[in-house]
């Protein structure tokens, strides 16, 4: 009964579209509100009646018939003020399409042909070509009505003692770096930009901006970049700055043992053993698919809620199976930090290690294929033997010190939302303590990467564990201990990524980035409830709100973006499929 009551509201619901109450194309009139000269104070006269296609998501697509006044005196001509606010001048589709579009694409993550079906269920047509176009014009919008709340936000700000900076950039590949800033006290993205490198010469106009609209941020929390210290010192000098301790960890652990572990994964590629280990891998599985015991023997055993422990009596090719695909998947180990802190390739030759034996013994049972040989070469390599006992050691000191900073501490998974421990001075203690203990001093005398790892905490100490900020605000002078650590900004940015990736699919993100508009970060504010209070002004939607911007700024805005990327002059690219094209170009010059 309920299944068919719920039909019945579908079809109901269906026969109720635009398409279906409306079979022909509808006419729609719409005349200015005015009937006198605001200047003259005389009736207006009928001036022209023109017409355009209009496509909005409560009516679908109709014909606007826009009836034009003008004032026989000053000759000011007057126009439909709904009709305005229903769609940008010149266009076809309305501010709510450009919404709807804006919020599927950027905080639904789904990709065009899916919206351009959502959008046909509801009398929309529309190509998926004109829906990422859309889509770029609703960032274009956002930017703007964000620059028109300027005063707004400096304000809100302000009643919050200010505003702390976070700055950071990221890039694929090839791609432009894409370079954001953000307070941490609001999580309010406040300007964006797009560079060729992240170079001074590209920072600092951002950094002005940035001071023009906000004033000056009572602190600056960022990576130890060259061109962002530079570039925070020339813009906001005297300003209280501060390194990301993430950063610094990272940047130390990649000084402190990239070499070795760079050298150790061009060892076991040499090898080739990962290569003889998969397709063993794939013939075993194809194996135990096909008999029945063994998958059945199997799947008992996976079922065992305590794997490790479960007493299964396990068939000698079930047993290399698990193993080698267990030493296959040594990524899973990490945490999804990157490096240093996760370090894939060493997982891969301490489980290939610790498997070996056990995989010896198998092939004596009867287990074919085992590539004992080439594992054994690449486990008795002398220099690769060497090389591991190295980055070991160095690991140990390189986890002493994130347990000392409270930071992507080893035996926790709070990644990047790690936040670590609040009490910076007791941070600065225990740092403190690591940095002069008589192991860091002995080991910094007699190894090079020691002596540097032990001269950038010295460099930076300043930055690291500077005291916390006294702001004067309108309730009365307060207290402000920034975020030690600059992952608001490295939150964004894997928020972004993920949800590009999500979108398209693809795990390469470097030409997204490159034709992605350099505002999009500006969609996280939309999740932020107070910001688009103040966006809005007053406006119940950001149709609404689109409405009130004039669309020649827009369209000002699209051809600045459409030239700032632009590799070549418009059709310069036909040029390129041309055979001979220098021989054919002398031809012309002398005719």
């Amino acid at each position: 009964m309920v299944r068919l009551l719920r039909s019945m509201v579908d079809q109901l619901s269906d026969s109720m579209s635009t398409c279906y109450l409306f079979p022909q194309r509808l006419q729609l009139h719409f005349h200015p509100v005015a009937y006198r000269c605001s200047c003259c104070a005389v009736e207006l006269l009928i001036h022209k009646t023109s017409r355009k296609s209009v496509v909005t998501l409560d009516a679908g697509g109709f014909q606007a018939v826009e009836i034009q006044k003008k004032c026989k005196h000053c000759q000011k001509v007057y126009r439909s003020e709904e009709l305005r606010a229903l769609t940008p001048h010149g266009a076809t589709f309305g501010f709510d399409v450009i919404e709807y579009i804006g919020r599927a694409l950027f905080i639904g993550c789904r990709a065009e042909s899916q919206i351009r079906s959502e959008l046909a269920v509801r009398n929309v047509a529309i190509s998926e070509s004109e829906v990422s176009f859309l889509g770029k014009r609703f960032i274009v919008y956002l930017m703007l009505a964000h620059q028109a709340s300027h005063e707004e936000l400096k304000h809100h700000m302000d009643l919050k003692g200010g505003y702390i900076l976070h700055m950071d950039g990221t890039c694929e590949g090839d791609s432009p770096h894409l370079f954001s800033c953000i307070d941490g006290l609001s999580s309010i993205v406040l300007g964006n930009r797009k560079m060729p490198t992240e170079d001074s010469q590209y920072i600092i106009p951002l950094l002005q901006q940035l001071k023009s609209d906000y004033g000056m941020p009572i602190g600056c929390v960022h990576d130890m970049g060259n061109a962002i210290l530079k570039s925070v010192k020339q813009i906001f000098p005297g300003i209280a700055d501060f390194i990301c301790h993430f950063h610094f960890l990272r940047d130390l652990g990649k000084d402190l043992f990239d070499f070795e572990y760079r050298t150790i994964r061009r060892y076991t590629r040499s090898y080739n053993v990962q290569a003889k280990l998969k397709k063993l891998s794939k013939q075993l599985k194809l194996i135990i698919d096909e008999d029945k015991q063994l998958s059945d023997s199997l799947a008992r055993y996976l079922s065992h809620q305590t794997i490790p422990c479960a007493k299964a009596g396990l068939a000698p090719r079930l047993t290399a199976y698990l193993l080698i695909s267990w030493v296959l998947e040594y990524s899973s180990a990490s945490h999804g930090l990157g490096f240093p802190f996760d370090r894939p390739h060493l997982e891969f030759y301490l489980r290939l290690q610790e498997a070996y034996p056990v995989l010896k013994q198998l092939k004596l049972q009867g287990v074919d294929g085992i590539p004992l040989l080439v594992m054994s070469r690449t486990l008795t390599d002398q220099a690769l033997k060497k090389l591991v006992q190295n980055i070991q050691g160095k690991i140990l000191i390189f986890d002493e010190l994130r347990e000392a900073m409270r930071i992507a501490c080893p035996d926790k998974n709070r990644g990047l939302n790690d936040k670590g421990d609040d009490d910076i001075k007791t941070i600065e203690s225990r740092v403190s303590k690591f940095r002069h203990s008589s192991k860091i001093t002995a080991l910094a005398s007699s190894d090079t990467s020691y002596h540097k790892m032990v001269k950038q905490i010295d460099k930076y100490w300043g930055k690291l564990f500077a005291d916390p900020i006294e702001v004067e605000t309108s309730s009365g002078k307060l207290m402000i201990q920034p975020q030690r650590t600059n992952n608001l900004m490295e939150q964004s940015f894997r928020f972004l990524k993920r949800d590009r990736r999500k979108k398209s699919g693809q795990h390469s993100l470097a030409k997204t980035l490159k034709g992605m508009l350099a505002d999009t970060p500006l969609v996280r504010n939309l999740s932020n409830p107070e910001y688009v209070r103040i966006l809005l002004k007053g406006k119940d939607t950001l149709a609404d709100r689109f409405a009130e911007i004039d669309i020649q700024l827009v369209r000002q805005e699209e051809k600045q973006n459409e030239r700032r990327w632009r590799k070549y002059p418009k059709r310069m690219c036909r040029l390129f499929k041309i055979p001979h094209l220098p021989q054919k170009m002398m031809n012309i010059a002398e005719n």
